[in-house]
């Protein structure tokens, strides 16, 4: 069973909720089993792939352990093991936000449950983590997920597959929970909804829905839908009415050096000036010993910014 969706979509806040079932354990941010397998199939070799988990900072979080008896499919099957075992609970699930199609490669059966958000929501909150420097490139990542799912779609059956509104989780959550238990094979249970007892999320808040409304301006909803536009209205929501926007080259330059240039400043004053450097340096010289441990530093400073 797997979470998928753009990043910034809800899928933390939906994880919660899922994993408080007294029945079901969530593995968060999972996409370390498929980033490494290639668009054919082709699985990784095992030999890089355990060298490249080694600065791999959500897996080196989760502690678990490596069998290297395991071939790839029984290695990262343990993975869900491990943590369904330290949940002790019967159903395991996990998230993943991209290349999520690459799933089937490894479970042909997966099922799969794919939360929506408004895309321009998505890419205003993209900049707010230093992951995108204008809203019109910050609605890349919900693009692709979206794009991802309409070539998935077609390749599974319906019982794989259902769809969540984000903003109907937000508006009317123990329905939507409970037509996702079914889908599952469990019944609903209300202490999926007291994940605000034991986590730093809140109870679900309508005012989270919409603020593209009130914290883009129009030049920036503008941008985001000269992107979007085709594809959120197949997913339900109704566009701006704001004219339409035709972005010239030396526009689509100016707003790829701007998305650049905020990235750069981000990390700079994120990790300091030497370090960004080292981690720039270490990489393009490809000295892995080097770069290893640069990464490491990076991801020590990561962690404090996370908690």
């Amino acid at each position: 069973m797997f979470l998928v969706g753009a990043e910034r979509s809800g899928t933390t806040l939906l994880r919660l909720m899922l994993s408080h079932h007294p029945q079901l354990s969530w593995c968060q941010e999972f996409e370390y089993v498929v980033d490494q397998v290639t668009d054919d199939g082709k699985l990784p070799n095992l030999d890089q792939y355990y060298e490249w988990l080694e600065t791999h900072r959500i897996f080196q979080a989760r502690n678990f352990e490596i069998n290297q008896n395991f071939d790839y499919v029984q290695l990262v099957n343990s993975f869900l093991l491990q943590q369904k075992q330290r949940d002790k609970k019967e159903l395991i699930g996990a998230t993943v936000h991209r290349h999520f199609d690459r799933l089937l490669k490894i479970w042909p059966n997966a099922r799969f449950i794919h939360l929506i958000r408004d895309g321009r929501d998505v890419a205003r909150s993209c900049i707010g983590m230093g992951w995108s420097g204008n809203v019109w490139t910050g609605v890349e990542r919900w693009l692709e997920a979206e794009s991802l799912r309409n070539e998935l779609k077609p390749k599974i059956s319906a019982d794989q597959y259902t769809e969540v509104n984000y903003e109907d989780l937000i508006t009317q959550p123990a329905e939507v929970l409970t037509e996702i238990c079914q889908f599952i094979g469990l019944e609903y249970d209300k202490a999926m909804l007291n994940y605000d007892q034991d986590t730093t999320y809140s109870k679900p808040d309508p005012k989270l829905i919409q603020q593209w409304r009130k914290k883009l301006s129009e030049e920036e909803i503008r941008l985001v839908e000269s992107r979007s536009s085709d594809l959120l209205v197949s997913r339900g929501y109704e566009l701006s009415g704001l004219p339409s926007l035709q972005l010239t080259a030396s526009m689509r330059r100016n707003l790829k050096l701007q998305d650049w240039w905020f990235k750069v400043k981000f990390r700079v004053e994120r990790f300091g000036l030497s370090l960004f450097l080292a981690e720039y340096i270490s990489r393009k010289l490809n000295i892995k010993a080097w770069n290893k441990k640069v990464k490491l530093k990076t991801q020590e400073i990561t962690k404090r910014y996370l908690k």
